[in-house]
């Protein structure tokens, strides 16, 4: 009967996520009918020059943008499902815990000094930039929240410390905004907002492969997290080695997150909200939640970058402000419920 249940949602979401995603291509400041979109995909496998202007907008702008989106929430969602089964609790995402703003600082860090030292690292410069912030800011964090006495990390004490580390980090953007020249402050201004907006093919490549990568790994680790839902003792009964599958966890989550923020920006609540609404729609198994969450987190995404570019057409708002306004309530939802917030 579950299995059953699960194809059926994994059916609702596949089918839901293409009508989404053809949505996204359709609409915006700019309308592109299905004829356009079927002559800009025949000229491209053909290698025929494009032959009109939204045909160009098509390929080149819009259809990077909303593959750009799924592969980004997806990566947001799985690294909800990886933190929250960690830990044990619905209200942990990899925003909460420092490492988009780490992520942020370090793609900032790579735009201001970069340039004034002359250091050109290809595409990949700014994905290593990122994902040596967030995994510097992801590991101070839990170093600050571990007990003396335990040397465990509570949930409450996570949360608080993220507080202050994202705090801290933010703060980093934030100066090296402000001595930064116009086109690297702008840039840098990209990633306190979030947006989709400078979707290219090269970034949807590298993006792309380091989901399918951290969803494949993610998934080997699924039966282990579910162990864990036992309990750490009982976890380590079964066989499971809880320091290296922390650390094997907090890997993928780092490099997949930080890779992510390095081409939109930071993006709040993606990977709290839609794994706690999975859970409430088919239970709390790890497998389940990757693979449906992956999908959901993909639509929820495309959604919000739609809403985004059709609420204040011709112009658009930045992503992680649609995403907040939806995530925050939730969020406080969350805490009311679990009886973090009185």
């Amino acid at each position: 009967m579950r299995g059953g249940r699960s194809a059926g949602i994994y059916l609702v979401l596949v089918v839901l996520l293409f009508l989404l995603a053809l949505a996204s291509v359709i609409f915006g400041a700019v309308e592109i009918t299905v004829g356009e979109i079927g002559s800009a995909l025949a000229h491209a496998l053909s290698g025929e020059t494009l032959a009109s202007l939204n045909e160009r907008i098509f390929l080149q702008i819009r259809l990077p943008r909303v593959i750009m989106g799924i592969f980004v929430g997806a990566t947001l969602t799985i690294g909800g499902v990886l933190l929250q089964a960690l830990f044990r609790n619905p209200i942990v995402e990899p925003g909460l815990v420092g490492t988009s703003s780490g992520a942020a600082f370090g793609a900032s860090l790579y735009f201001v000094l970069g340039a004034a030292f002359g250091i050109e690292l290809g595409e990949w410069g700014l994905p290593l930039a990122a994902c040596i912030g967030g995994m510097v800011s992801t590991t101070l964090v839990f170093y600050l929240a571990r007990s003396r006495d335990s040397g465990r990390s509570s949930v409450i004490a996570l949360l608080l410390t993220g507080v202050a580390v994202n705090a801290l980090f933010l703060s980093g953007v934030g100066f090296l905004s402000y001595i930064a020249r116009d086109p690297q402050a702008r840039s840098i201004t990209f990633w306190n907002l979030g947006t989709l907006s400078g979707a290219y093919w090269g970034a949807v490549g590298i993006v792309g492969a380091v989901t399918g990568i951290g969803l494949w790994l993610s998934l080997r680790y699924a039966k282990q997290l579910n162990a864990l839902m036992l309990g750490e003792q009982e976890a380590q009964l079964l066989g499971v080695s809880l320091g290296q599958l922390k650390l094997k966890v907090l890997a993928v989550n780092v490099v997949m997150v930080a890779v992510a923020t390095a081409f939109v920006g930071v993006i709040a609540f993606v990977g709290l909200i839609v794994p706690h609404f999975l859970r409430m729609l088919n239970g709390s198994d790890n497998r389940f939640l990757l693979g449906a969450g992956a999908l959901t987190g993909a639509i929820v995404l495309t959604a919000s970058d739609l809403a985004a570019r059709l609420l204040v057409s011709p112009a658009e708002l930045p992503l992680g402000i649609v995403t907040s306004v939806i995530g925050t309530p939730i969020f406080i939802l969350l805490l009311r419920r679990t009886n973090y917030l009185f």
